[in-house]
C-alpha cells in the first residue's frame, strides 16, 4: 500500500521521535558507541530545547525499557502531590477544579530523576557526553517548528503582562519565535553547564550522575522552583495564587522501577505503565475485543473499536489512580469482559458506563457525573475541555495546546522510542512543564508543570488529589513482545487521545500483512486514524462530547455515513489529523530493525542503518 515515507530497516540502530533533531541526536549518540538508553536520554533533553510548548525537565516521564535477554520495566517519572496538595486546601480557595496552569498545579517535578536513574543503571555515557547536544541547541539556537511560534502567540497578552520571564525567553525584543530563525535558551544552557560543573569533581560517571540528581533535589535547581511555586501567578482561575511544592517534597521524592502491566492477545503481549497512567485502557480494548473481528477498517471494525473505547475510558474514571488499590486483573478478566463485550450494540452510546470489576460499585466524580448529564441532552454539542479537532487545517491538530489568555492549556507531549543493536529497546513519552504551563523559571530557562489539574478534589475517588500520590497521567508508551521476546516500542503524543491511536496503530500492525519481511510499521502510522471524546477530558476544565467521533477526510465516505446511520456524531477532520505515532521495532530471529514516524504535523522523523 501507499505509505508517506518508507519503514525504515537496518542492523544497527533505530530512532523514532517527534522532532528530527531529538532522533538524529540520539542517534550519533549510537553512532559513537552509546547504547538505547544513553540515546534516549541525550534525544529526550533536546526535545526540552526544540519541542518547549510540548514538554520540559520539570515535567514527567514514564519510561518503558526491554534491556536484552531481561525483563520489561516501568521506569515511573511521574512525580507526587506535594504535602500541602490537599483537595481540602484547593476546596478552600473557593475551587471545584485544579487550574490548569500555575504553581497550584505543579506536582514534585518527576522527569529530570528518572531520565538520571536511566542513565546510572542502563547507560553507559556519561552526563556531560549525553547533555552536550541540548547544550548546544540551547545555547547557539536551533530553527524551531511552526506550533512554537503559534503557541507563544496564544499566550502572548499573558506573557507580556503576567508571565513576564516566559516574555523573556520566548518573545525577544517582542517577537514569537519564527521557523528560519533561530531560537536560543541561553539561562537553559547555562543551567546544564552549571550543572555539569558543580558534579564535575564527585568521582566516577555513576557518582556524577547521583551528584546531579542531588543538585536537582536539594541545590540550586530545588532552590529556584520552590522559590517559583512561591511566587504569586495568574492561572485559569483568574487570580494569583502560590504552590504547594517545598524544599522537603523535592528532597524525598524518586523515579522508581516498577512491573509494567500486561495483557496478551493473539500471541501478543502488550506492556503498560500501571493505572495511575491511562496506559491499561489499550490494554481494556484489547480484552473486549471478540474472538473475530470484522474485516479491518470496515464501518463495523471502526464502530466497534470506538464503543469499546467508550467502555474503558468510562473505567478509566471510575478505578483509575495512584489514591486507591485498582482491580486491574478484575478489568482484564475474561468474565468482566465477557460481560462488558455485550453492552456493545448496533447503535453508538452516548452513556458513561463504568463497570463492577469484582462486584465493586463505581464512582464517578461529582463533575463526570454532571458534564455527562448534561452533554447527555445536547449530543454534538462540545464539552470545554475537548482537544482541538474538528477545525480548519490552519488550526492546531488534536491534542496540540489550545492556550487562552489566562494560561488555560490542554497540552500535548512529546514521545521517543529507540532500540540498539545489542536488542536494548525503550520508550518515552516525555510531557509537562510546557512552555504554557507557568511562568519559565529565570534562573533556569524553564518552567514547572501542571499535571495535578488531572486529579479531583472530590473526596475517597481512586484519582482524588491526594499527598504523595501520583495523579493519572494521560502519558502511556508501550512495548510489545512476541512469545515472550521485545520486538516492538511504540506511542503518541495525544492526551486522551494516546490509548486510542495507539490501539488502532497497534491492530495495522498485527492484522495487517508484512512488509519487506517485518512488520509494516510506516503504514499502520499512515492509515486514517479516528477518536472520540465521549468521556471527561483529563485537561483542565475537563469537558466531554458524548457520541462524539473524529475522523479523518481520507476515511471511506461510507464508513463515515454508516457511522452516522448508528448513530454516531461523526466529524470529518483534516486529511493528516489524527495520531503523532513513532515506533521501532526487532525482529529476534534475524535481528533486523525497523522503525517509522509521523508525517503529520511535518517534524516527527525516523532514523536508523
Amino acid at each position: 500500500m501507499f505509505t508517506t515515507r518508507p519503514t525504515l530497516q537496518g542492523t544497527f540502530g533505530m530512532v523514532s521521535s517527534t522532532h528530527w533533531l531529538a532522533s538524529q541526536s540520539a542517534m550519533a549518540v549510537l553512532e559513537n558507541g552509546g547504547n538505547a538508553y544513553d540515546a534516549a536520554v541525550a534525544g529526550a533533553f533536546v526535545l526540552h530545547v526544540v519541542e518547549p510548548h510540548l514538554n520540559g525537565p520539570a515535567g514527567e516521564v514514564p519510561i518503558l525499557l526491554a534491556p536484552a535477554g531481561g525483563e520489561v520495566q516501568v521506569l515511573c517519572g511521574q512525580g507526587v502531590a506535594p504535602a500541602g496538595a490537599t483537595a481540602a486546601h484547593y476546596r478552600g480557595l473557593g475551587l471545584d477544579l485544579v487550574p490548569g496552569t500555575g504553581p497550584l498545579a505543579a506536582a514534585v517535578p518527576g522527569a529530570f530523576d528518572a531520565w538520571m536513574l536511566l542513565l546510572r543503571d542502563h547507560g553507559t555515557k556519561s552526563l556531560a557526553e549525553v547533555l552536550a547536544y541540548a547544550i548546544g541547541y540551547a545555547e547557539h539556537g536551533h530553527a524551531p517548528v511552526e506550533r512554537v511560534g503559534e503557541t507563544v502567540e496564544t499566550v502572548r497578552e499573558l506573557f507580556e503582562t503576567e508571565w513576564t520571564t516566559s516574555a523573556d525567553v520566548y518573545l525577544p525584543g517582542g517577537r514569537a519565535p519564527r521557523p528560519g530563525e533561530l531560537l536560543r535558551n541561553p539561562a537553559l544552557a547555562a543551567t546544564w553547564r552549571r550543572l555539569l560543573a558543580e558534579v564535575d569533581g564527585a568521582g566516577d560517571r555513576e557518582a556524577r550522575i547521583e551528584a546531579a540528581r542531588h543538585t536537582w533535589r536539594t541545590g540550586f535547581i530545588a532552590e529556584a522552583l520552590v522559590r517559583q511555586a512561591r511566587r504569586p501567578t495568574m492561572d485559569t482561575s483568574g487570580e494569583r495564587h502560590t504552590g504547594t511544592l517545598t524544599e522537603a517534597d523535592l528532597a524525598g521524592w524518586s523515579a522508581t522501577y516498577e512491573a509494567p502491566a500486561t495483557y496478551d492477545w493473539n500471541g501478543w503481549t502488550v506492556c503498560k505503565a500501571g493505572p495511575w497512567s491511562q496506559g491499561p485502557v489499550l490494554l481494556q480494548q484489547l480484552a473486549l475485543l471478540p474472538p473475530d473481528l470484522p474485516p479491518y477498517g470496515s464501518a463495523d471494525y471502526v464502530h466497534l473499536l470506538i464503543e469499546g473505547c467508550k467502555l474503558a475510558m468510562a473505567d478509566r474514571e471510575a478505578w483509575y489512580g495512584d489514591a486507591a488499590e485498582v482491580p486491574v486483573e478484575d478489568l482484564l478478566s475474561d468474565a468482566y469482559n465477557a460481560e462488558r463485550r455485550g453492552l456493545v450494540g448496533e447503535r453508538a452510546s452516548g452513556e458513561l458506563r463504568p463497570g463492577s470489576p469484582g462486584g465493586r460499585a463505581p464512582r464517578l466524580s461529582a463533575h463526570a457525573l454532571t458534564a455527562a448529564a448534561r452533554q447527555a441532552t445536547h449530543r454534538g454539542a462540545p464539552g470545554a475541555g475537548e482537544p482541538t479537532v474538528a477545525v480548519p487545517r490552519t488550526s492546531p491538530e488534536p491534542g496540540e495546546p489550545h492556550v487562552t489568555a489566562r494560561g488555560a492549556t490542554r497540552g500535548d507531549t512529546c514521545h521517543l522510542d529507540v532500540v540498539d543493536r545489542w536488542g536494548n529497546m525503550v520508550a518515552a513519552t516525555p510531557s509537562g512543564g510546557w512552555l504554557q504551563s507557568n511562568p519559565v523559571v529565570p534562573e533556569l530557562g524553564f518552567p514547572l508543570g501542571t499535571r495535578l489539574q488531572m486529579a479531583w478534589l472530590d473526596e475517597g475517588l481512586p484519582n482524588t488529589l491526594t499527598p504523595g500520590r501520583r495523579p493519572r497521567t494521560t502519558l502511556t508508551p508501550s512495548i510489545a513482545l512476541r512469545d515472550g521476546v521485545p520486538v516492538m516500542a511504540f506511542g503518541t503524543p495525544g492526551g486522551d487521545q494516546q490509548d486510542q491511536w495507539q490501539l488502532h496503530f497497534f491492530l495495522a500492525v498485527a492484522l495487517r500483512a508484512p512488509v519487506r519481511g517485518g512488520l509494516d510499521l510506516q503504514g499502520a502510522v499512515d492509515a486514517p486514524n479516528w477518536h472520540n471524546d465521549s468521556f471527561p477530558g483529563s485537561f483542565h476544565p475537563r469537558g466531554m462530547r458524548p457520541g462524539s467521533v473524529t475522523v479523518e477526510a481520507r476515511t471511506d465516505p461510507a464508513v463515515v455515513a454508516e457511522l452516522r446511520r448508528r448513530g454516531h456524531d461523526v466529524t470529518v477532520g483534516a486529511e493528516w489529523s489524527e495520531g503523532r505515532l513513532c515506533a521501532v521495532a526487532r525482529d529476534p530471529g534475524t535481528g533486523v530493525l525497523s522503525a517509522a514516524a509521523n508525517p503529520r504535523g511535518m517534524q516527527g522523523y525516523a532514523v536508523g542503518r
